[in-house]
């Protein structure tokens, strides 16, 4: 067992990760991570071409829009987005939002 490092999120260095898997470890798996957004902290939109991800929400609030639809982000949601859809996360409550993720490689 490890402790895994805190790394920045590219899209926002306010925003940490611990990446639990990484491309390569398991085939057609980009990676495997926990974000943590502080308060008012978001992602900005932005697509992935060649994967899909899967977002489920540990703690906190927020919100997640998909193509233009927002969707509420509250503890057990499970959110799918696909290739090519542009998507944006926001935390909108008080209380970091926490959110495990995985990406998979898209056939194209």
């Amino acid at each position: 067992m490890q402790t895994l490092p805190n790394e920045i999120v590219r899209h926002n260095a306010a925003i940490s990760k611990k990446v639990m898997l990484r491309s390569g470890e398991i085939s057609q798996l980009t990676q495997f991570s926990q974000a943590r957004f502080p308060a008012g902290q978001m992602a900005k939109a932005h697509s992935h071409p060649d994967m899909y991800e899967v977002f489920f929400v540990e703690a906190g609030t927020g919100t997640m829009q998909i193509e233009g639809i927002t969707h509420t982000l509250t503890p057990g949601i499970c959110i799918t987005v696909e290739p090519h859809e542009v998507h944006e996360v926001v935390n909108t409550g008080q209380e970091d939002l926490v959110l495990t993720y995985f990406g998979l490689q898209a056939d194209i």
